[in-house]
């Protein structure tokens, strides 16, 4: 691959390099903390990964994969999905993801009460929830009538990178911003520099992990892959759009014409020129012109 100092944290390999791995636990700690809101005695403190590390390739097959999933010192469990390209159901596979943590804690003859909470988090570079105008959107289980949150044990926190519109080092007020900017910006070293400069070490640890020397040829392979696949994931979105609004265009333009020609037809039929003339002039049936009249 052409050298590129720092690697794109979007992508799957790196992402699980910074967030996945056991010599990064304070990376992941810092992170949930800042994109949770966990303060105080709710702070997270240390996490456990509950899957093992997987080989670099397999994270090419994403679709069964969770990129990280870790538990804190309470029980409480977290997924962290990175998601690059736009894909139906999203929102329910996290659902499905969250379903799956959960049931899989029970172990035979144990009681429901020993069920743990499970968080989802995903950041995601794409609009989610076009109706939504923040950046970040939180979700829980709420009685209908009340709006009390009884039902505690799952809540869902996504991040829509492309809301995120803070564009400069200088106006970043939060380390949860600071860790949005990471994701978006990350490929510009002017910036780069300038946020490490006003982080802690944990945001410059993150970035170190994306110094491309770092990395054996064989993660970098890997990371071409998913890089290649995610591109190809995009292009397939793109064309679809396009053939979505070419579809439309075609449409209307059909749709424009026919309308020109009823009323070419209306005004042909105001003037009493026989119905078999108005035909033969305007290709209309006698049913069209019959619907005119």
């Amino acid at each position: 691959m052409p050298f590129v100092k720092y690697l794109d944290p979007k992508n799957d390999i790196a992402f699980k390099k910074i967030f996945g791995s056991e010599k990064n636990k304070d990376i992941v700690v810092h992170f949930l903390n800042d994109i949770l809101g966990k303060t105080g005695e709710g702070k997270i403190k240390e996490v456990s990964f509950l899957n093992p590390v997987q080989i670099p390739e397999i994270a090419v097959k994403k679709q069964s994969i969770i990129d990280v999933l870790c538990t804190d010192e309470s029980g409480v469990q977290y997924i962290v999905e990175m998601q690059v390209a736009k894909v139906r159901g999203f929102e329910k596979r996290a659902q499905y993801y969250a379903a799956k943590a959960y049931s899989n804690q029970m172990n035979s003859g144990e009681e429901y009460g020993s069920l743990k909470e499970v968080i989802f988090l995903a950041i995601v570079d794409f609009v989610m929830f076009p109706d939504k105008e923040g950046y970040k959107s939180e979700h829980v289980i709420l009685d209908k009538a009340s709006y009390e949150n009884d039902l505690k044990d799952f809540s869902f926190t996504f991040i829509e990178l492309p809301k995120f519109k803070k564009d400069r080092v200088e106006d970043l007020k939060t380390h949860e911003e600071k860790w949005c900017y990471f994701f978006k910006h990350s490929k510009n070293p002017e910036n780069i520099e300038k946020l490490i400069k006003s982080s802690d070490n944990v945001i410059s640890k993150a970035y170190d992990a994306l110094l491309s020397h770092h990395w054996s040829d064989q993660e970098l392979n890997a990371y071409e892959q998913v890089t290649k696949a995610n591109l190809d994931a995009l292009a397939r979105e793109a064309q679809v759009k396009e053939e979505a609004m070419a579809e439309g265009m075609e449409k209307g333009i059909i749709e424009g014409e026919k309308n020109k020609t009823l009323e070419i037809a209306k005004k042909m039929l105001f003037k009493n020129i026989p119905v078999e003339e108005i035909i033969e002039l305007t290709g209309l049936t006698v049913k069209e012109i019959k619907e005119i009249k």
